[in-house]
């Protein structure tokens, strides 16, 4: 193979030659008389020529410089890594909330060369302090599970159905936990008083004049069908008769419960 490298065959002759022909009319440098191509750069040597030149008769090779191939291939594997760097995360935090600054310094004795992440508390509002005196407005946050009814709203009075009973809530109320029933809830604001049907759920008061509400299901009691709570708890009724099962009679008698607090609210 190196001797055929130094001296080529006639078949590579027969190619080199076929490449000068091309060359002759179809190169963009001035020809002289002969016509060969007059060029700046010096000729390469033969012996160097046939390095390039394949050995198989008048084979064409179209393959692309390896510097080239290589500045893409670079090219292409650093376009994510800029990208990535470009990119905010959520630990790019610009200040420290005071709540989370014991967790800061816990993070950064342990991992001091990353960002601490964000935590609950970074989302949340504090809490307002319990006030010296007594405020005029109760603020009421009453959630669902799907949706907000009231956020932050500043009322008069709530009446909630716990299970100890029908509690008011006014300002200045006590801190309490409650556990609700099915009933009404009232929330008054002046004259005017909205009512809403709540199936189950928890009341938290809090000492300074907040009460937060999370109810299970909740609806506008002006919204309910008289005639389809009737129904209801006719059907349920019935059912409760003929259960057999423990886990039919504990289904049909919630039935019951709930449609007799509600046909209690309407007819009440």
């Amino acid at each position: 193979i190196y001797m055929q490298m130094q001296k080529p065959s006639d078949s590579a002759h027969k190619c080199l030659n076929k490449t000068r022909l091309l060359t002759r009319t179809q190169s963009p440098f001035p020809q002289s008389e002969n016509g060969e191509a007059i060029s700046e750069t010096p000729a390469k040597p033969f012996s160097k020529l046939t390095h390039s030149l394949s050995l198989r008769p008048c084979e064409t090779r179209a393959t692309p410089h390896s510097a080239t191939m290589l500045r893409r291939a670079t090219a292409l594997l650093t376009r994510p890594v800029i990208s990535l760097r470009a990119r905010p995360f959520s630990t790019d935090v610009s200040e420290i909330p005071v709540a989370d600054k014991s967790f800061y310094d816990a993070w950064k004795k342990v991992i001091p060369i990353l960002e601490p992440p964000h935590t609950p508390l970074t989302f949340m509002k504090p809490r307002p302090p319990t006030p010296s005196s007594i405020p005029t407005k109760l603020t009421v946050n009453f959630v669902l599970p799907y949706n907000s009814e009231l956020a932050a709203k500043e009322v008069d009075m709530v009446i909630i159905p716990a299970s100890t009973g029908h509690m008011g809530v006014l300002p200045g109320h006590v801190a309490t936990i409650a556990e609700l029933k099915p009933g009404v809830l009232s929330v008054h604001e002046g004259t005017d008083v909205t009512k809403y049907f709540v199936s189950s759920g928890f009341a938290f008061i809090h000492a300074n004049s907040y009460a937060d509400i999370i109810a299970v299901e909740a609806v506008p009691l002006d919204r309910v069908d008289p005639s389809l709570v009737q129904k209801g708890l006719a059907e349920f009724t019935q059912k409760l008769s003929s259960a057999s099962t423990d886990l039919e009679k504990a289904e049909a008698q919630i039935g019951v419960d709930v449609h007799s607090a509600l046909n209690a609210a309407l007819t009440g």
